[in-house]
């Protein structure tokens, strides 16, 4: 059946492997670099730095938040990060081709009811989009993700989920202080459904499926996103993953075929950017971007890493030295002090604080500490803005390919009578994998 359905659709679509090789060659081009923050705007946002297991931190008035980014075959920046992850050897996790996983903690209550996650653009793309966009999106809905919604026609067009029903792993956890620390998603690993803690008493109480496909279904339901709220002081991890949108290649991996989007990418920039907000209020929980880079941007961007970590080294040698200083210092007053030493001479200063002087010596007074001067120690999670290139606001960048790969297809959409074969294939081989979802792809 998989293998009728593959044929069926590289009929459909004209796949071919030259194609494949001119796609992967104008992708040596270009550098992926991805971002994460509060809101929509840059300024809010830090680097992430793929495949390494560091996860970046940020926050807003709605939630503190970590988020880690795997990428299989990544080249991007930072150019340190590796290619792949071990993440991607988990064998639920074989075919996919990126995990957007995060944590957070709320900081209110946030309701659950209109609290959605996907793609959306702040500029039209209707005239990009492909002929038989909307019998293609139908196909999708009907047999791959029952609770998307899309207006890919409006000035500034969405496709969004419920956040419950799109999220691939959900963890309730435990309470988190106000100000303390909370976990990252598992380095390296697959995060599993369930709960930790009193999470697990939560979900329990909820009556949540265990098994994520059904508590994915469980959400479709209004009234039962309605009974869920994102507790203040709780912590929740989420996992995202996609078998199809191949940033490798910077190509969309459809069943039996590529869609290239590289071919259609200018001289300027594009972003596709991830997002977690209230549908109704517009209020913004969390944005994720993936921004291409290319010609002089990555040129600059590379320059501007490679001074960061020179900036980055010449403050380790510092730091270094000064350790080497204070244990000469160390290694001289224990010398010192296995000499035969002059009496000590005992005194009272104006303010009546004692001293202890040796003989001809000037009197030092330690300076007091205070915790407050105490120069701040970097969070392990938190990326280093300063070892990273400057953001390229990607919601001022014209219509681009990258951030609407629909537009990446080419004219060779099915007609109807093989729409309609396709769809028949897919409706009956719909339950062998559910799992797959459309969000960076429509």
């Amino acid at each position: 059946m998989a293998s009728l359905i593959k044929d069926k659709l590289k009929s459909a679509t004209g796949h071919n492997a030259a194609e494949d090789a001119e796609a992967k060659r104008e992708a040596d081009k270009y550098r992926l670099q991805v971002t994460a923050g509060g809101s929509y705007d840059k300024a809010t946002h830090r680097p992430v730095a793929v495949n390494t297991g560091e996860a970046t931190y940020f926050e807003n008035k709605h939630l503190r938040g970590k988020v880690q980014v795997r990428i299989r075959n990544f080249q991007g920046l930072p150019s340190t990060s590796p290619s792949s992850s071990p993440y991607f050897e988990d064998p639920h996790h074989a075919k996919d081709q990126y995990s957007l996983a995060f944590s957070f903690v709320p900081k209110h209550d946030i309701p659950s009811l209109n609290a959605v996650w996907g793609n959306d653009f702040d500029h039209p793309v209707r005239d990009r989009l492909p002929p038989g966009f909307n019998t293609a999106f139908k196909i999708v809905k009907d047999f791959i993700d029952p609770g998307l919604s899309c207006d890919a026609y409006a000035d500034e067009p969405w496709l969004y989920g419920p956040a419950l029903s799109s999220w691939f792993a959900l963890v309730v956890g435990d309470k988190i202080g106000q100000d303390a620390d909370f976990p990252a998603p598992r380095e390296n690993a697959a995060m599993e459904e369930g709960g930790q803690g009193s999470g697990s008493e939560v979900r329990q109480h909820l009556g949540l499926p265990e098994n994520n496909e059904k508590r994915r279904k469980h959400f479709l339901s209004a009234a039962h996103r309605e009974s869920f709220t994102f507790e203040n002081g709780r912590l929740y991890q989420a996992d995202f993953y996609n078998p199809y949108l191949d940033f490798g290649n910077f190509s969309l991996k459809l069943p039996g075929f590529s869609l290239k989007v590289i071919k259609y990418v200018d001289e300027k920039s594009h972003c596709l950017r991830y997002v977690f907000k209230d549908r109704e209020s517009g209020e913004v929980y969390m944005n994720v971007n993936f921004e291409l880079l290319m010609g002089k941007e990555v040129d600059d961007a590379l320059a501007r890493e490679k001074s960061g970590m020179r900036t980055s080294q010449v403050r380790a040698g510092a730091v270094e030295g000064v350790e080497e200083q204070s244990q000469a210092g160390a290694m001289k007053e224990n010398t010192s002090d296995s000499a035969p030493k002059a009496p000590q001479q005992h005194s009272t200063n104006v303010n009546g604080v004692a001293e202890i002087s040796q003989p001809g010596s000037v009197t030092k007074y330690a300076a007091p500490t205070d915790a407050r001067e105490a120069p701040r120690v970097a969070n392990v999670t938190e990326s280093t803005p300063d070892t990273f290139p400057n953001l390229t606001d990607c919601r001022s960048a014209p219509d681009a390919a990258v951030s609407t790969p629909e537009a990446s297809v080419q004219n060779t959409a099915p007609d109807n009578d093989q729409v309609s074969e396709i769809s028949e294939l897919l409706q009956a081989s719909a339950t062998s994998d559910r799992r797959s979802d459309a969000r960076g792809i429509l």
